[in-house]
C-alpha cells in the first residue's frame, strides 16, 4: 500500500472513531432505576459526618457502630490525623477504597511507627488488640464493615487495660 493511501485510510478512521465518541457522548442516558428494585446513593449525595478538626469523617451506608446489627460505613482520615492507641470489642473488617491508610499496633502512640496500608488493600483489625491509625500526607478512605455496639477503649484512660 502507498503511503498516501495509508494515511488517507487512518485518517478516515481517526475521523470515523471522533465522530462515535461525540455520538456516546451526547447520547441522552437512561432513567435511573427504580429505588424499590435497586437501592443506590450517589457519592455526590452523601452526606459526611463529623468533625474535620478531629480529623475523621464518615458516610454510614447500613447501620451504626453504635447501635446493634451490622453496619457498613466510610471513613476519611483527613492528612496529618491518627487516632491515640486504643481497642474495640468486636473484629472489625476493612477495604483501603482510596488513598493510604496508615495503622501501628503499636500501645506508644507515635506517627513514625505506623505502616501504609494502600489503595486496594483488605484489613482486619482484631478483637482487643491495641491499634491506632490515620492518614499520613494524603486523604485515607477506608470501607469498614463491623457487627454492632462497638466499644472502645483509650489506652491513655485505661493503661492496664492495654497490653
Amino acid at each position: 500500500m502507498k503511503s498516501i493511501e495509508r494515511t488517507v485510510w487512518l485518517t478516515l478512521v481517526c475521523v470515523a472513531a471522533l465522530i462515535g465518541y461525540a455520538y456516546a457522548q451526547t447520547r441522552a442516558t437512561s432513567a435511573p432505576p427504580d429505588k424499590t428494585h435497586i437501592g443506590f446513593l450517589l457519592a455526590k449525595d452523601m452526606k459526611w459526618e463529623g468533625n474535620p478538626d478531629s480529623g475523621q469523617v464518615h458516610v454510614n451506608l447500613i447501620g451504626d457502630p453504635a447501635k446493634p446489627g451490622l453496619y457498613i460505613r466510610l471513613a476519611k482520615w483527613l492528612p496529618g490525623h491518627y487516632s491515640k492507641p486504643h481497642f474495640h470489642d468486636i473484629e472489625r473488617y476493612f477495604y483501603v477504597v482510596s488513598g493510604a491508610w496508615w495503622v501501628s499496633s503499636s500501645n506508644t502512640y507515635d506517627p513514625a511507627k505506623t505502616y501504609p496500608m494502600p489503595t486496594g488493600t483488605f484489613v482486619t483489625d482484631y478483637a482487643n488488640k491495641v491499634h491506632f491509625d490515620g492518614a499520613n500526607k494524603e486523604d485515607g478512605v477506608i470501607l469498614e464493615i463491623g457487627v454492632g455496639p462497638m466499644k472502645s477503649t483509650s489506652c491513655a484512660t485505661s493503661p492496664t487495660a492495654c497490653p
